[in-house]
């Protein structure tokens, strides 16, 4: 049986995921898809269609998508719907996961590399945040939480774009482009999203993501490396100068994140060790890292990502004929220690 694939959508409460994932099940894409709402309270899918008292409720709806609510746990959830698949009680394509608007995605995330069963049948496709464009600033200020969904995420959408002024819009994206420049990001108006924006964006996939995305090092080309805006509102930097006197940036986020780039290849092993004392160490506070390495001794890629403590590496595509092999890794987590990053890797190299 083919890998099922697997979204996890999050964002902090209020920002329309719930808006967002009724127009996506009520599109005709042809697509079966089952929902694992795990977010209790008023803010269910439908209350005519999920049923919370029970301990889990699987209800078949008329389009072919499936919603559970569960108060088990993701895995066990995960599990009994693969199993009841394979009998043949259930018919879905993919899964999508709703998780609470105060979560953490993190441990959801990392339900899908834990478990070798879990592992063996699901494909964690990417994990989408919604930021609601009216209150984010404010959430973002306070709340871990809302700091690490945008953290975490492989694509962002920013709803409520239509209550706010423009500025404060394009303040937002700088802001948020800051704390997780892997992430593109889209605006949308009440859950309007094209379904290539939403499904098999790979986004997790070892293989693809980091070679094809043109955007990934924008920040670094203009410099946004060489100060990671420590200085809150004295940062000078050049594309602040529109913002006026309203600058975001009185907080300094602790979710930042930051480039490191090397055209020495690694040593295989220095670079295994170090990672894992890293890992070890700060795994708690490293979101997500992901990297294209040059690694002595292969003549292809290899490519690299972790969350929180679980990290993995894959062979890639072969350099190809006159392409600069550099390495390239992106670090996105809670008050990291670059420079102890960058020391040890730099320690690395061959």
């Amino acid at each position: 049986m083919a890998l099922i694939p697997a979204t996890i959508l999050t964002g902090f409460l209020g920002s329309g995921k719930t808006t967002l994932l009724k127009r996506v099940l009520g599109e005709s894409h042809g697509q079966k898809i089952a929902v694992i709402e795990n977010e209790f309270g008023e803010e269910n899918i439908d209350s005519d269609i999920l049923v919370t008292e029970s301990k889990e409720q699987i209800v078949q709806m008329s389009n072919g998508c499936i919603c559970c609510t569960i108060r088990e746990d993701l895995r066990e959830t995960l599990q009994l719907l693969a199993a009841k698949k394979r009998k043949g009680l259930l018919d879905f394509d993919r899964v999508v996961i709703e998780t609470t608007g105060l979560a953490d995605p993190g441990p959801v995330a990392q339900t899908f590399f834990m478990d070798d069963e879990i592992a063996e049948t699901y494909l964690l496709d990417s994990i989408l945040t919604l930021v609601d464009a009216k209150h984010a600033p404010q959430q973002l200020n306070d709340r871990q939480e809302a700091r690490r969904q945008v953290g975490f995420a492989d694509q962002i959408f920013i709803s409520k774009t239509d209550l706010v002024a423009a500025e404060e819009t394009e303040a937002l994206i700088h802001r948020l482009k800051h704390m997780n420049p892997r992430a593109p990001q889209h605006k949308v108006h009440f859950g309007e999203v094209p379904i290539a924006d939403v499904f098999d964006l790979r986004g997790f996939n070892l293989n693809a993501k980091l070679d094809i995305d043109p955007d990934f090092l924008k920040e670094d080309d203009h410099h946004h490396h060489d100060h990671d805006h420590e200085h809150g509102e004295h940062c000078d930097h050049p594309s602040h100068a529109h913002e006026g006197h309203g600058h975001h940036h009185h907080v300094d986020d602790d979710v930042k994140s930051f480039v490191y780039k090397a055209d020495r290849p690694f040593d295989p092993a220095r670079l295994e060790d170090f990672l894992g004392a890293i890992v070890n160490i700060y795994g708690p506070r490293m979101l997500r890292y992901k990297g294209v390495l040059h690694m002595q001794g292969t003549e292809r890629k290899v490519i690299f990502q972790g969350v929180h403590q679980l990290m993995g590496s894959d062979l890639g595509p072969q350099w190809a004929e006159g392409e600069a092999r550099q390495s390239r890794m992106v670090f996105i987590g809670i008050d990291l220690p670059r420079d102890i990053l960058e020391q040890g890797l730099e320690q690395c190299l061959v």
